[in-house]
This record gives structure tokens, C-alpha cells and sequence, in this order.
């Protein structure tokens, strides 16, 4: 019954992780729209700067961002959730396991050729 509910609580938390995760990103994407068209407004039409171009650069680099953002959120963090961290926690303790399982043998194999 308290496994259930552990795994029950794991679940929403994971969920509400996630949600988080995605209300950023549409934030982030909400910013960016706006902020693309804040200094695309500023370099066109205020020159604020001598340089022609910067906010295409600005906002090349910002998108760039966006899309390692949007990576690490439908992608990556996807994947790589907890089921996978589980996984890859009890392949690691299995093998630790095995290793202490050879080193142990090995012990008392050569404690034996010692004793004889």
C-alpha cells in the first residue's frame, strides 16, 4: 500500500515537473516572439546602433537557444526520465554487485591456496 502511494506521488511530481517544464518553454517562446520584434522595431526603425544588422544576429542567437531549450524539454528530458534513471541505476548496483560478487570468489580462492 505505501509503495503505491510512493509510486502515486512519484507520478504527480513527475507530471508537475513536466508541466513546469513546458510552461517555460512557452514562456521562452512567448519572449522570444516579442523580443524579436522589440529589436527588430529598435535596429529598423530607432537606430539605436551603427552596426546594420544586429538584431538579426540577436535574434539568430536567441532562436538558437530557443530550439537547445525545446531539445532539453521534448527530447532529451522526455527520454531521459525517471524510468530511464531507474534503469540506469539498477544496471550500475548490478554490475557493483558482481564486481564485489568476483572480488569476494577471488578472496576466498586465494585464502584457500594460502591455507593449503
Amino acid at each position: 500500500m505505501e509503495k503505491e502511494v510512493h509510486e502515486q506521488f512519484e507520478q504527480y511530481e513527475y507530471a508537475r515537473k513536466r508541466i513546469k517544464q513546458k510552461k517555460n518553454l512557452y514562456f521562452h517562446f512567448v519572449l522570444f516572439l516579442l523580443g524579436s520584434l522589440f529589436m527588430f522595431v529598435a535596429n529598423r526603425f530607432l537606430d539605436i546602433s551603427t552596426t546594420t544588422n544586429w538584431a538579426v544576429w540577436a535574434i539568430t542567437c536567441w532562436f538558437f537557444i530557443f530550439i537547445l531549450h525545446f531539445i532539453k524539454v521534448y527530447i532529451t528530458d522526455r527520454f531521459m526520465n525517471k524510468n530511464w534513471e531507474k534503469a540506469q541505476i539498477e544496471r550500475l548496483v548490478s554490475l557493483q554487485q558482481k564486481r564485489i560478487t568476483q572480488l569476494q570468489n577471488d578472496l576466498v580462492e586465494e585464502t584457500d591456496t594460502h591455507t593449503l
